[in-house]
């Protein structure tokens, strides 16, 4: 009986009800798209190395060093030098190692120095490995692969000529040894998008008229003599690591920390990451702040709008009491009403959430790398529905209340 009292007062006020379902369904969809977004990012970002037990470089903090080292951001505090490298590469432990060399810069991208195994080892997003959209890997020396990002930005092309300049913000570039895109790299979501990558020779032989950071004065080698030198580096800034057996992460990472020939850092990028996103993923929670107040503002309005309908629908209250219905009956309907609408506007809500993960989530993440699985609502978003759905009933007491305590004469006054 009250079910269909509620359904049949709620399709008299059909416009005015669609309008209030309609705001509730937005600010549900918002909230959960928001949700999405921000497991989604959590995990691509935990994901932007994957695979990899370790990461060695010299001896600083373990955010800094994966920040230089897998974000390109900031510099090292100093190098790794070769014989090091050698030394830890040899290790039983060690399945592969892939060492990296930064400094310099294309254009106010990251230059980095790997070896063919980079392609090989690097992988991203739950084991997922990285392809070469257009072109091919490093064959010649003064050969480079570039992420998209760099492709995009720049406009370049396989077969396009790269100038790399000495340092970040330099002046200084290195004219005489220009290379030549071979390849460009699929969209990642990493920061290999926004990486110039070239073999670790390679930094060798645009270095080889440098000393201290500067170009030795009236010396210039031409590139033919530059091809046959040995181009073995002398140091590395950082070092990709898998090992043959996860138990035997935690012994090398302790032997790594304890070198004695020089300090050395070893870090697990998994926890280091969470140790980053805990800096950056501030963000996330002032995000579900401001889309909880949209959903609070949505359940506000369905407020405000039953108690504009209270007035033209006295005469109602009036004859539901007039034919014995109690105090309470018209509490319940209202609440029930309430209810309703939110229920629908929670469903509506849900549907349009997996409308929009279904045409954007091939555009995020061949866009910005960000992958969004469209699953079954996780427990906390069921949360979040029944949430709402108890709260619009909590709302709709103010107003169910004040219908309460209308009394008859009240609703057969006719006011003026």
């Amino acid at each position: 009986m009250m079910l269909r009292l509620a359904l049949a007062s709620l399709r008299a006020r059909a416009i005015t009800v669609a309008m209030t379902i309609l705001a509730i369904a937005l600010s549900v969809s918002l909230f959960l798209a928001v949700e999405k977004l921000r497991v989604g990012a959590k995990a691509s970002f935990a994901d932007t190395i994957s695979g990899t037990h370790l990461i060695v470089g010299a001896r600083s903090g373990s955010v800094q060093l994966l920040l230089y080292s897998v974000f390109r951001i900031g510099n090292a505090t100093n190098n790794v030098t070769w014989e090091s490298y050698q030394d830890i590469a040899a290790r039983p432990e060690i399945d592969w190692i892939v060492p990296i060399s930064l400094g310099d810069s294309h254009r106010q991208f990251r230059v980095m120095g790997t070896t063919a195994s980079f392609f090989d080892h690097y992988k991203y997003r739950q084991g997922r490995g990285l392809e070469v959209a257009d072109g091919a890997r490093m064959d010649d020396l003064f050969d480079t692969v570039i992420g998209a990002d760099v492709a995009t930005t720049l406009g370049y092309q396989v077969g396009d000529p790269i100038i790399v300049a000495h340092g970040l913000a330099s002046f200084s570039q290195h004219k005489d040894q220009p290379f030549r895109v071979s390849g460009i790299l699929a969209k990642t979501g990493t920061p290999v998008d926004r990486t110039v990558i070239v073999s670790l020779k390679a930094i060798e032989a645009i270095h080889v008229d440098w000393k201290s950071g500067a170009q030795i004065p009236g010396q210039s080698t031409p590139v033919d003599e530059i091809r046959k030198m040995e181009l073995t580096p002398k140091a590395i800034t950082a070092a990709l690591i898998g090992v043959k057996s996860p138990l035997q992460t935690f012994n090398l990472q302790r032997a790594i920390n304890q070198y004695p020939q020089e300090p050395l850092l070893a870090i697990l990028p998994g926890i280091a990451l969470q140790e980053l996103w805990s800096i950056v993923g501030l963000a996330e929670t002032a995000l579900l702040a401001v889309s909880a107040a949209v959903v609070v503002t949505a359940l506000i309005g369905m407020m405000a709008t039953i108690f504009s309908g209270l007035n033209e629908r006295r005469r109602e209250m009036a004859i539901f009491r007039a034919m014995g219905a109690r105090p309470r009956v018209i509490l319940g309907l209202l609440v029930f009403e309430a209810v309703i609408m939110a229920m629908i506007g929670a469903a509506l809500g849900l549907i349009f959430l997996y409308l929009g993960l279904a045409v954007a989530q091939p555009l995020l993440d061949r866009a910005f790398g960000l992958w969004l699985p469209i699953t079954a609502p996780s427990s906390r978003e069921l949360w979040v529905l029944a949430t709402v759905v108890l709260a619009s009933a909590i709302v709709s007491l103010v107003p169910a209340f004040r219908a309460y305590r209308m009394s008859l004469a009240d609703g057969m006054t006719v006011r003026t």
